[in-house]
């Protein structure tokens, strides 16, 4: 039998390791006390629209589902006073 070698890496390197080292840690949101996510929302978007959600959520420093879930907060509130 015969070994195999592999130069496959887990992770590509930086190309600009200093900026690298140097970038801030990426924001982990985490739910406040009691709130779950317990279902998931599938919508179909045109892949021009995608981009553009994805753009935006990128220059504001927020993730897709932190950013979509706040619009849908604003635009559907509760109206019992409580989560729904």
């Amino acid at each position: 039998m015969t070994a195999r070698t592999s130069n496959r890496r887990f992770a590509a390197r930086p190309d600009d390791p200093d900026a690298w080292v140097r970038a801030p840690e990426p924001s982990v949101a985490t739910p406040a006390a009691g709130v779950l996510f317990t279902a998931r929302l599938t919508i179909d978007v045109t892949p021009e629209l995608r981009a553009r959600i994805k753009i935006t959520a990128f220059q504001r420093g927020q993730t897709v589902a932190d950013m979509l879930r706040d619009l849908l907060a604003r635009e559907f509130p509760a109206t019992d006073g409580g989560q729904t």
